[in-house]
């Protein structure tokens, strides 16, 4: 790429710090999308699509690629990458497949653009032809972004949802969620576009579930346990849902112990981690435990048999029946089209 745009890259992307609530006052609300956080970089014939890690994401999703030449010819804007999945009218954001996406071989790339195109959802604009913006207020920012928003581009770019309205964002909160999405993210109307740094506020959703602990992995230096993998009952199997990580150094050497009478001699292959992208090179193997203790733990979002992200250990739960633990009584979000959430506009 010319060195022609106002900014260098990469850009390290603006972000957000975790609050309790949606805050009041002087704020932008924007639904959270949950894909690849993504800093596209236009420059006449050349486009980059670089990740939150600065990390290259372009060969990856080349069918964005002729999208993002709908763009204007030199800008600079902020988004996120996102699949969906399930018949019209009744879709919603797939982790999963949007994780797929990620692989080193290219016969294996251009199939999956073409059986699960990729989606650019735009929330900010820090560059337009030889103008830096990021020093504007996010109030100027999003006026550019609309008018940007107002000629013909292609349709798998979006302009993300945006409301001042700090009731209706709550009622986004709860809505948008059955759609796949993982929140609210506030932003400050005169606040500037800030690299790296944590500016913005989010909220996100976060429910409680009961699980069985059917192994762990012992920490990376060795010292104690480094994660706990989970299970739930489906159809009477024993299924794997997730794990947790972030365990305090003591507890990690005291659950060492207190595992030990729990473990098994061989792994249930049904209970492996299906391979992805992303787990290509990790070592599978840990310590199976015989699924007698059951936990309670706070998540965001169960996507299929899965948790979508790393749960968080809230406490033990002695006086629970591990076979009480069911996929089907996890509470969800009730469905909502990931279509409207595109057309919803204040």
């Amino acid at each position: 790429m010319t060195h022609m745009l106002p900014l260098e890259l990469p850009i390290a992307p603006m972000l957000a710090k975790s609050v309790d609530a949606i805050p009041s006052g002087d704020f932008a609300h924007e639904p959270k999308w949950d894909g690849f956080r993504c800093i596209v970089a236009r420059d006449d014939d050349d486009i980059i699509l670089d990740s939150r890690g600065k990390k290259p994401l372009t060969r990856y999703f080349p069918e964005l690629l002729p999208a993002m030449a709908t763009l204007p010819e030199r800008c600079i804007l902020d988004g996120e990458i996102i699949v969906r999945t399930g018949e019209a009218g009744a879709q919603r954001l797939s982790w999963e497949l949007l994780s797929q996406r990620i692989h080193p071989a290219e016969s294996r790339i251009t199939r999956l653009a073409e059986e699960t195109p990729a989606e650019f959802v735009c929330f900010d604009v820090l560059a337009l032809f030889d103008d830096d913006l990021t020093s504007q207020p996010w109030q100027c920012r999003r006026l550019v972004l609309e008018e940007i928003f107002r000629a013909d581009l292609h349709p798998s770019l979006h302009l993300s949802a945006v409301t001042t309205d700090e009731k209706l964002a709550t009622e986004w909160f709860t809505r948008f969620e059955g759609a796949g999405l993982d929140g609210i993210v506030s932003k400050a109307l005169g606040g500037t576009y800030e690299q790296g740094k944590r500016s913005m506020r989010k909220v996100k959703h976060k429910r409680t579930a009961e699980a069985v602990v059917i192994g762990y992995r012992v920490a990376k230096n060795g010292d104690g346990v480094g994660s706990l993998l989970l299970g739930m009952y489906d159809d009477g199997a024993l299924v794997r849902v997730g794990g947790i990580v972030g365990f305090p150094l003591a507890m990690r050497r005291e659950m060492v112990t207190e595992l030990a009478p729990l473990v098994l001699d061989e792994v249930d292959p049904s209970l492996l981690s299906p391979r992805t992208r992303f787990s290509a090179d990790r070592n599978e193997d840990y310590v199976p435990l015989e699924p007698a203790l059951v936990v309670e733990v706070a998540f965001d979002q169960l996507e299929g048999r899965r948790f979508r992200h790393a749960v968080t250990f809230l406490r033990w739960r002695p006086d629970r029946d591990p076979a009480s633990c069911l996929v089907d009584q996890v509470d969800v979000a009730q469905a909502y089209d990931l279509a409207e959430v595109f057309a919803t506009r204040n």
